[in-house]
């Protein structure tokens, strides 16, 4: 006799067996919630093209779902909306150290900021780079331009974003200037890289960053103790002292170490060298001026100085005559 199977495994396997009616019994067409609706006439003929691309998912070169693609699309966008990126080699910061000097930045920022200025220093931020997507969307930003590409590209509406496959063409067989900003700035863009980014061109704060992340004697000397004593906590310290200033990218030209401190170092500004720029061209100007009345004067004053002596030549001939008659 085989095994008799326990009851709850007996009322299981009746229940699978035993057939149960089907919910289409209870849909009718008079039900108003689940009921289909008429065939519109007409609509059985429109349908999506076979080349129909949906407008928020184009075709490109890369999967882009994958991190990768978002990360390029990031740094292409953010190198052509921001003036002024800080390039640091970093060695392996903990987290940490990276809230400690991300604070101690964020209150030299603040504390850089003047009241009722249109710069907010809170938009400046500190974040750690791909370094090899990157170097990929640097590429793109400086080599690549979608709307000479869409000029050139056949077709109604041909795809040329940063992602489209005539963007990979275009990069991959592309000779690289030696004298372009990414020839220049490519080789110091490996290994771990983070970069400060700016909204805008502004002295004050890149001073006042400098001061925190590549403090140096003179302008950008750090803070002293006494007026900012977290500067000093060891956390900060030891992420501090991984941090290196490797260059900068100004308006779209390549900067070494020198020419950021020197960006840093224009008094009052950029409406401290829109003054330096003003007087230059006056000073230039006003000399340009002095030097041609000079000559005109010179001029004058000889002409001059020989009427007179012809003048006094005539009247002594007079007198002679005068006084032999």
């Amino acid at each position: 006799m085989p095994p008799r199977l326990p009851q709850q495994a007996a009322r299981a396997l009746r229940r699978l067996a035993t057939p149960t009616a089907p919910i289409t019994r209870y849909l009718t067409t008079t039900t108003p919630f689940l009921a289909a609706p008429a065939a519109a006439p007409g609509l059985s003929s429109l349908r999506v093209p076979a080349d129909y691309v949906p407008p928020t998912k184009p075709p490109s070169a890369r999967p882009p779902e994958t991190r990768k693609s978002q990360l390029i699309r990031t740094y292409t966008s953010l190198l052509r909306t921001t003036p002024l990126v800080l390039f640091f080699q970093h060695s392996n910061l903990t987290a940490d150290e990276w809230s400690a000097v991300r604070r101690e930045l964020n209150i030299a920022l603040d504390a850089a900021t003047q009241e009722g200025s249109l710069f907010d220093g809170r938009k400046i931020h500190l974040q750690v780079l791909r370094t090899r997507m990157f170097t990929v969307a640097l590429k793109l930003a400086e080599f690549y331009d979608p709307e000479a590409a869409k000029a050139t590209a056949g077709g109604k509406a041909p795809l040329v974003h940063d992602l489209s496959m005539a963007a990979y063409e275009a990069m991959k067989n592309i000779e690289v200037p030696e004298d372009s900003a990414y020839a220049q700035i490519s080789p110091l863009l490996c290994g771990p890289t983070a970069a400060l980014v700016f909204p805008a061109v502004s002295p004050a704060h890149l001073a006042a960053a400098l001061k925190i992340l590549a403090p140096s004697p003179g302008k950008f000397a750090a803070p002293t103790r006494k007026k900012s004593p977290s500067y000093y906590d060891p956390a900060c310290q030891s992420g501090l002292q991984k941090l290196l200033l490797i260059g900068g990218r100004i308006e779209g030209d390549v900067f070494d170490v020198e020419g950021v401190k020197w960006v840093g170092g224009i008094e009052g500004g950029l409406d401290g060298l829109r003054a330096q720029l003003v007087y230059l061209l006056q000073s230039a100007g006003l000399g340009l001026t002095n030097a041609l009345e000079a000559g005109s004067k010179s001029v004058w004053l000889t002409l001059e100085g020989r009427r007179t002596m012809l003048e006094d030549e005539g009247k002594e001939k007079k007198t002679e005559e005068a006084k032999s008659e």
